[in-house]
């Protein structure tokens, strides 16, 4: 009987340091750590699933590769039979989250939130199965809290605390304005925790502050405070700065397969090795491997890249998909061709037209000026061939292909 329980007790400690390891790979901090590892053991002493919640307020229904950093880790959660609370903010979207901004944010109304909401709903389920994901509207407790109560829950912070985060303080000390209620987010996102007694949340590490207010407003009902796990900001294509659309640095969920692909094989080598490591599904050892390899000299970054694109779109398409895309990036990058499917567009103006003009009046480039850097750069093809006038005169009735950059392709056909 002995021998039985110590193999009980040495399996459950295994399967604690295994969902521990998987949880900790990638992510910037866990706090605190121990913690996370107690919860995991209660729940499988207990057999009941832990309670992960990650708070969003759908403010931009556009999901791209960044946000499916903290959704991966949502999924390795739910793959371990855990409860993933996803809490929509219907009341705090209102608000507006101010972290990161210099400047009172715009609140959303009730049209823009119920509409991004479901939006989100429809591109997390490429990572989530949403059907066993519990999902709340902070609305029903938030919206219900009379003055007595709000003053009471105001009470629990300091004003010097909230100041202590980053973006207030710079506003603080710029003299630029911070209206009362962008203090009442963090702790109406707090109030969350509270209500549903999450046992972790999720964030970036730009929502520090915020995350750590559920851990402290539980302290203050009374109630077993969450683990808070911090995942790193994804830089995007540029290798810089945050992914984003604004940036235009950004791979989408719903890219095409071949954008997918292409957009992948973009991003520095330096970025290889985390990019597998937020944003793919492959197993530790897997991850492990790879990134030892690149180390060694082993495995080439081209061909790292390559797996890691072929990776991202059998994700959110599939292998067949993926295939496609690889031999088409192959054909116009490796071997030269032009893809087999370029896009058209309509053309009914001048028959002949500087190709400066042409570029802005197609939408290839934003103004004359950009268009000239980009053929004085090298980034310009007519039929395969490199622009390299900026005052070539362009025959638009030849219906030529056009090929701005890597891959951008376009085919002019006479309206």
């Amino acid at each position: 009987m002995g021998n039985i329980l110590e193999q009980l007790i040495s399996e459950q400690l295994a399967e604690v340091e295994r969902q521990f390891a998987i949880y900790g790979n990638g992510v910037a901090a866990i706090i605190p750590a121990i913690e996370l590892k107690n919860k995991i053991a209660r729940s499988l002493l207990k057999q009941e699933p832990l309670k992960v919640k990650l708070g969003l307020d759908p403010s931009a229904p556009d999901v791209h590769l960044g946000h499916t950093v903290v959704l991966n880790k949502l999924k390795q959660f739910q793959e371990n039979g855990h409860t993933i609370q996803l809490i929509i903010g219907d009341f705090t979207g209102k608000i507006g989250d101010p972290t990161g901004k210099s400047t009172v944010r715009k609140q959303l109304t009730n049209e823009e939130v119920i509409h991004n909401a479901k939006t989100y709903f429809e591109q997390f389920s490429k990572v989530l199965d949403m059907e066993k994901v519990e999902l709340h509207y902070n609305s029903k407790w938030l919206s219900e809290l009379n003055l007595e109560e709000i003053i009471k829950l105001s009470s629990s912070i300091t004003v010097a605390r909230l100041l202590e985060r980053n973006d207030f303080s710079e506003r603080y000390s710029t003299g630029k304005p911070i209206s009362l209620h962008e203090f009442f987010y963090p702790l109406m996102q707090g109030c969350d925790s509270v209500e549903l007694e999450s046992d972790i949340e999720l964030g970036g590490t730009d929502q520090h502050f915020n995350v750590l207010m559920g851990r402290h407003l539980q302290e203050h009902y009374g109630k077993e405070k969450q683990v808070v796990v911090l995942l790193p900001l994804l830089e995007g294509l540029d290798g810089v700065e945050k992914m984003s659309k604004s940036k235009n640095n950004y791979i989408g969920v719903d890219d095409a397969p071949n954008d997918m692909y292409g957009k992948t094989m973009s991003i520095t080598d330096e970025l290889i090795p985390k990019y597998f490591d937020l944003v793919t599904d492959l197993s530790l050892v897997e991850k492990s491997r790879i990134k030892e390899e690149l180390k060694l000299g082993k495995l080439h970054p081209r061909d790292a890249k390559m797996f890691l694109a072929r990776r991202i779109v059998s994700i959110y398409h599939n292998e067949e998909e993926a295939e496609k895309a690889e031999e088409a990036f192959k054909a116009v990058f490796q071997r030269g061709s032009l893809p087999n499917e370029v896009p058209v567009i309509k053309w009914s103006g001048d028959k002949e037209l500087p190709i400066v003009e042409l570029l802005v009046e197609l939408g290839l480039q934003k103004s004359k000026t950009e268009a000239r850097k980009m053929i004085q750069n090298g980034g310009i093809r007519i039929n395969e061939v490199k622009v390299n006038d900026i005052y070539l005169q362009v025959d638009t009735s030849e219906e030529p292909i056009i090929q701005v950059g890597k891959r951008k392709f376009v085919k002019l056909q006479i309206n």
